[in-house]
């Protein structure tokens, strides 16, 4: 396969950045999108030219690190993969891709497509832990939590922060991540003693890191890696609505 890409580019966060067009020559479609990218960064390096800088980490499919905006679409076009899941049969001989950072106002570019999501890193922080000692595992059929509720905190716990819920809005809303880390503690019991302040504190945090607000369509749904449902949306609402209560009734 033979491909034309157009790559932003930009040196550092304070610098203007543009779209590059390279060439991807004898591409196997088996390869994976990072790999394809791997093939052109090994042409630029021979040619004397600064190769593109991207983020990866296990290439499993499991950290979402490949953050990349895909002809218009985070991780590309297929649905609930990463982009290094991303095979370059998906696409089409001479075919063009346009490869972009995620763009968002709390997810500053370090370099071309390379963008720092230290906010998640910062929201997790400020709430997403918990304080009492759970000591050892017991058995599964110890634990007095119903199957269902279970479930529910696994489904929001699975979310991988990869911010591709923040790409796809047009607000670059950061809700159905920060609900979802929410919503995996106040489930169950061991992050019942934060529960409270946690969510406020959470949603403190993603306002002060200035994403957007949420625009109720689906988008983020569609977008999500691990399929996470805006119901978890509606979940940390009526906690952070529930946490506001009972502090105006304490004081």
């Amino acid at each position: 396969m033979n491909l034309n890409l157009k790559v932003w580019r930009q040196k550092n966060r304070n610098s203007t950045g543009k779209m590059v067009d390279y060439p991807a020559k004898n591409i196997s479609p088996d390869m994976s999108f990072l790999e394809m990218l791997d093939i052109v960064n090994e042409d630029l390096t021979r040619k004397g030219e600064d190769p593109i800088h991207f983020d990866h980490d296990c290439r499993e499919g499991i950290c979402g690190s490949c953050s990349l905006y895909i002809n218009g679409t985070p991780h590309g076009p297929k649905k609930a993969i990463t982009t290094c899941q991303l095979h370059m049969r998906s696409f089409s001989d001479g075919e063009t891709i346009v490869i972009e950072p995620w763009r968002a106002e709390a997810f500053p570019i370090n370099k071309d497509l390379s963008v720092d999501r230290s906010a998640f890193d910062r929201i997790q922080q400020a709430g997403g832990f918990v304080s009492v000692n759970t000591g050892g595992v017991p058995d599964a059929n110890e634990i007095p939590i119903s199957k269902t509720i279970a479930d529910e905190a696994f489904t929001a716990a699975i979310c991988i922060g990869c911010g591709a819920c923040v790409a796809a809005c047009k607000n670059a809303s950061a809700m159905l991540f920060v609900g979802a880390k929410v919503s995996q503690f106040a489930l169950l019991p061991q992050g019942k003693p934060e529960r409270t302040r946690r969510v406020q504190a959470m949603v403190a945090q993603m306002d002060a890191e200035g994403f957007g607000s949420y625009t109720n369509k689906s988008t983020y749904e569609a977008e999500c890696l691990k399929e996470i449902s805006l119901t978890i949306i509606a979940r940390m609402n009526s906690e952070y609505l529930t946490a506001t209560l009972f502090a105006e009734e304490e004081f």
